[in-house]
């Protein structure tokens, strides 16, 4: 990503006095100041090494201003940025966010810097913060003085200058999460991402990490903790019906084997597979939903019952989902087996024993006992 820069904004602090009450940290320095001459002569030098030579000073000189010295080392950590000495660049930012540690600019200069670095730790660091800037705009107290009309005015003004920043530093600590290999790990940057950014336009993406984190974990409570709690704030979420599904229907609890067929039976109207509308993710979600419906039945004996949903499920994940195919596949055999049906029960196992992935060695192993019971005339 190109290095970001900013020009400093000279406000005179009686006209903008409310930004005394902002949640967003802004760098002030008034017109004719000291500090606002010694600006002046150090953007006049071209020299990039004089240049640092002269914020130092600045720096140095300005120690009691706030506002002087986070500007000045944020330059320095541009500087830095552009010279390719990203390790300086971060050092230096993190000075400039210790005098302002809630603007929003500086936070994404450092995010930035982070990504070039390849540093996700740092990189979710920053944007978490920043993403806690961004979700307290709208929650600030109204200062006495201020009338609701313009107290919300100036908010929802806040709120527009902040926007480009705030999407960016979502997209970032999305980005750290998408890429993550670790379950662990992942679901740690999942808790920091969900306060920080609430209400994502990621949110469904998340729900769906998160989801996966939690199975790779084997954390069956935590994962229908995290399931129900999702379904509370959006009761048609299909990841999390999906998820809940899944895992009661594998759960040796009685009542689990219910509570599987009720959420699968809900994602698979959600999903609305026949609609025109339905595009490759709905379908698969169906699929899968209609697969545990026909597991669950199987569960409960209900062979007979288990083979049109297991049907249903096949013919939805064909060519979708070679995995989720197989698995229904594989369902499927063992219900025509169950019912003696061998012919019905070796072609779709056939076809699941030649699909690589989890299911193709049961799948072989429960061919060779149809195969077997067959040349036994059973």
């Amino acid at each position: 990503m190109a290095p970001v820069r900013r020009r400093l904004a000279v406000f005179l602090i009686p006209v903008f006095s409310f930004l005394a009450f902002a949640q967003v940290d802004r760098i002030t320095i008034a017109a004719g100041t000291p500090e606002d001459q010694a600006l002046t002569a150090i953007s006049n030098e071209q020299d990039a090494q004089k240049k640092l030579a002269m914020y130092e000073d600045f720096v140095q000189n300005f120690s009691s201003n706030p506002a002087a010295v986070a500007y000045g080392n944020w330059q320095m950590s541009q500087l830095y940025q552009n010279a390719g000495d990203l390790q300086k660049a971060v050092t230096f930012g993190d000075k400039a966010l210790a005098a302002s540690p809630r603007n929003l600019d500086i936070l994404v200069s450092q995010a930035s810097i982070a990504q070039q670095l390849k540093d996700n730790a740092k990189t979710m660091d920053y944007a978490v913060r920043g993403g806690e800037v961004c979700s307290s705009i709208p929650k600030q107290r109204k200062p006495e003085g201020v009338s609701d009309q313009d107290f919300a005015t100036r908010v929802e003004e806040e709120k527009t200058a902040a926007k480009n920043s705030c999407e960016f530093l979502e997209a970032a600590a999305f980005n750290v999460i998408a890429s993550e290999p670790d379950a662990k790990t992942r679901m740690a940057e999942i808790e920091r991402f969900t306060p920080a950014f609430p209400n994502s336009r990621f949110q469904d993406s998340i729900g769906s990490y998160a989801m996966m984190s939690l199975s790779e974990l084997k954390d069956t409570p935590r994962m229908i903790a995290y399931g129900e709690k999702t379904l509370a704030s959006d009761p048609n979420n299909l990841p999390a019906l999906l998820l809940l599904a899944g895992t009661y229907v594998d759960d040796p609890k009685p009542g689990s084997t219910a509570k599987a067929i009720t959420y699968a039976q809900k994602a698979a109207d959600v999903a609305k597979a026949d609609a025109p509308d339905a595009d490759r993710s709905r379908k698969i979600s169906a699929g899968a939903a209609y697969s545990t419906l026909g597991y669950a039945n199987l569960k409960q004996d209900k062979t007979a019952a288990a083979i049109p949903q297991l049907k249903s499920a096949a013919g939805l994940l064909k060519g979708l989902d070679d995995q989720q195919y197989a698995i229904a596949l594989f369902r499927l055999g063992f219900a025509y087996a169950k019912l003696n049906k061998v012919s019905e029960a070796r072609e779709v196992l056939t076809e699941a024993a030649n699909i690589s992935g989890p299911v193709q060695q049961p799948s072989k192993d429960l061919l060779a006992k149809v195969n077997a019971a067959r040349a036994k005339g059973k």
